[in-house]
């Protein structure tokens, strides 16, 4: 007994002697301000356009750190808990606990018993030289000398708040969790500031053993509970230590509203980058879609995405990638995905007739069977009912999406330039040539994003003006391009806002109709695999697709019944305060009473370019057939027989629309009349084809081959 005594004593004279030298040799603490600033959370994080978080992505895998956290937006009864278990004396010490030190000695070598004595300080300081791991010997010495060192320059520079604020943050609570934010997000699925008394005292638990089974925490936590005369139920403790520790997942900060944003904009722990966004609008796009796909789910449609733009300034305010509850691949962007365009490319086609004052608005095409000869056979298109409405106007096939007329006033313009047209729009997939898409491209074969889509159709709303769309207030700029006549660009988006324009295909109530000035398109893929809905306010566009990432066809789907009313319901939400206004007609666009002849359609008064109108009344006649090349097809490739005398093979050429004064040119040089077949013989060579007018102005052109 006296030999146990005399070591004790003799090992405290030397830790009183340690301490002395400590205290005479002191050692410099960072500023509380440096260690914070040091704090790299393990995510990166997405900003809306005031500030709030929206997204989170998770770069560093090594550990799970959320954001520092001030004292004050941690739970008081956790601050509590964590002081009581591990130094209840924190706030009567200078960093070192001589009282319990000595004890701590006492029991170790008089009773066997190990205890530790750190306080909240001297733990920070071990925290602050990365964790050192436990030593031995002379160099536990070494180690608990530096450590007190630390602890009495950070007592000395720090205020008590400061150090346990540090302390809080810093600890490692459980696997890879390190800081109080971390801990709480992850185990208790709330802030820090929401933990209650039995989720503190649990947590609080954790510190002297991490990966200590619930059972142990909780017999821990109920122990320190009576001790402190906590009046709580040990089974409320226990309930919470199993709730807490035994379901474990990988769970955000954040409320993930834009995940494949954040996935595309975020690289780097702590990164933070602010965003156009705007938290409100995104939540209520994603709301809408959700709600959207959940009455469809019987139709298997279980994947969509939002796209909402200020037209004023391209600021993405809404971008919901996926939204679908039954989406299978929900990490899928379907803002960028490439779909099948369906109809929404029809007003850009008309638009580009229009400009080459091919025809407007007024103008009659015929909606009736047609078949046209191309490279790979006869291309026969239909309209969506399978039915025939015989001769309309440009403004009532827009409106009503009608195929058949799209498709001639393809023939009209021609499949290159109308390509052509649509990457200048911002269509930047839309790169092959144009006998790729042949004619179908009316009806939008063409595969294009639902960002493309919105970028093209904000042009429309800004009267031909177009300026990149940005997610990223960075991107900006203010500058713009004229990439569609004005005059144009308001004709049309008046067709498509004009409710009375599409009842023959949607009827009077439809979700394409509001209350307020919009303009507005659907689509539709083959067999319903994707479905639009854009459109446009004069203050904002909004996109909107619906469809299943994985391609397969929903049931009975179309553009009107899936993803016109996400469409109908943000643009009511964004207009709810604020008002939208028909735009005013340029100079040039003037507005003509029209009659049609033998009332195909009732008079109405129409918009027309100043060029093309003359008189305050105008009386439309039939159309006549379009001018083009009906065979050979473009790009043909013709194979002479060596069997049969050149004499007997020939190739008839042929044209529909033209007349008398129409000739046909062939590589350059006239070959005929173009109102009557004419019968060529083939010779080997690369021909270009061209139907002129009697002013020479080629009408149609063709080129095919002869081997």
């Amino acid at each position: 007994m006296r030999i146990r005594r005399a070591i004790i004593i003799g090992a405290a004279a030397a830790f009183i002697a340690l301490c002395g030298v400590v205290i005479a040799w002191p050692q410099r603490a960072p500023s509380f301000d440096d260690v914070r600033a040091q704090f790299t959370p393990s995510d990166a994080f997405l900003l809306d356009r005031n500030g709030e978080v929206i997204d989170t992505v998770r770069i560093d895998m090594k550990v799970r750190r959320f954001e520092w956290q001030p004292l004050s937006a941690i739970s008081p009864a956790f601050v509590s808990a964590v002081i009581r278990g591990e130094d209840a004396r924190f706030y009567q010490h200078h960093g070192i606990d001589w009282r319990s030190v000595l004890g701590a000695m006492r029991d170790r070598y008089l009773r066997g018993e190990h205890r530790g004595a750190s306080t909240i300080t001297m733990q920070l300081a071990s925290l602050l030289r990365e964790s050192p791991r436990a030593r031995e010997g002379l160099q536990a010495w070494s180690h608990k000398r530096n450590q007190i060192r630390l602890a009495r320059a950070l007592e000395s520079s720090w205020t008590k708040e400061q150090i346990l604020d540090a302390y809080l943050n810093l600890l490692h609570y459980r696997g890879e969790l390190q800081g109080i934010a971390a801990a709480s997000y992850v185990l208790a699925g709330k802030v820090p500031s929401g933990l209650s008394l039995s989720e503190s005292l649990v947590i609080a638990a954790l510190l002297p053993q991490p990966g200590a089974s619930p059972d142990r925490v909780a017999a821990r936590a109920c122990s320190r509970a009576r001790v402190a005369n906590i009046t709580i139920d040990c089974g409320e403790i226990k309930l919470a230590a199993m709730t807490l520790l035994s379901n474990e997942f990988e769970r955000s900060a954040a409320p993930q509203l834009a995940p494949q944003l954040a996935n595309t904009l975020l690289s780097s722990p702590g990164q933070r980058v602010q965003t156009t966004i705007d938290a409100g609008l995104q939540r209520t796009a994603r709301d809408v879609l959700e709600q959207q796909l959940g009455r469809l789910a019987d139709e298997n449609a279980r994947d969509g995405a939002v796209l909402v733009v200020d037209n004023e300034t391209a600021d993405v305010l809404a971008y919901v990638g996926s939204a679908g509850p039954q989406s299978r691949a929900r990490y899928v962007d379907g803002v960028r995905a490439l779909r099948q365009a369906g109809s929404t490319l029809k007003p850009f086609l008309y638009a580009l007739a229009m400009e080459r004052r091919y025809l407007n608005a007024a103008s009659l095409v015929k909606d009736m069977p047609v078949h046209l000869d191309t490279a790979t056979g006869a291309y026969i298109p239909q309209d969506y009912d399978k039915e025939f409405k015989g001769l309309v106007s440009v403004r009532t096939a827009l409106g009503n999406s009608l195929n058949i007329p799209a498709v001639r006033t393809l023939v009209l313009v021609g499949v290159e330039p109308f390509r052509d047209r649509l990457y200048a729009l911002g269509y930047e997939h839309i790169t092959e040539a144009g006998d790729y898409y042949g004619y179908s491209l009316a009806l939008g074969s063409a595969e294009v994003s639902l960002w493309e889509q919105a970028q093209a159709y904000r042009t429309l709303a800004r009267g031909g003006r177009s300026s990149p769309l940005h997610v990223v207030p960075e991107q900006r700029q203010k500058e713009e391009r004229a990439l569609l006549p004005a005059d144009v660009s308001f004709i049309v988006a008046d067709m498509m806002s004009d409710p009375a324009a599409r009842t023959l295909t949607f009827g009077v109530d439809n979700h394409l109709n509001t209350s307020f000035w919009s303009a507005v398109k659907t689509g539709t893929s083959k067999d319903m695999r994707d479905n639009w809905c854009v459109g446009f306010s004069s203050r904002y566009t909004v996109a909107v697709w619906v469809g299943n990432f994985e391609g397969d066809s929903m049931h009975d789907v179309s553009g009107v019944t899936g993803a016109a009313p996400v469409w109908s319901e943000m643009m009511s939400r964004l207009h709810r305060n604020v008002p939208s206004i028909a735009p005013a007609p340029p100079p040039n666009v003037v507005a003509v009473s029209t009659r049609f002849a033998d009332n195909v359609e009732a008079p109405r008064r129409e918009w027309f370019t100043s060029d093309q109108q003359s008189a305050p009344k105008v009386t439309v006649a039939l159309a006549a057939p379009i001018p083009r090349i009906a065979s050979p097809a473009n790009g043909m490739v013709i194979a002479v027989d060596p069997d049969i005398p050149p004499a007997y093979q020939k190739l008839p050429i042929s044209t529909e629309g033209a007349t008398r004064s129409m000739r046909l040119k062939l590589n350059g040089s006239e070959l005929a009349r173009a109102d009557s077949v004419t019968l060529w013989t083939p010779k080997a060579g690369s021909y270009a084809l061209e139907l002129g007018d009697e002013q020479g102005k080629v009408l149609d052109r063709i080129v095919f081959t002869v081997r």
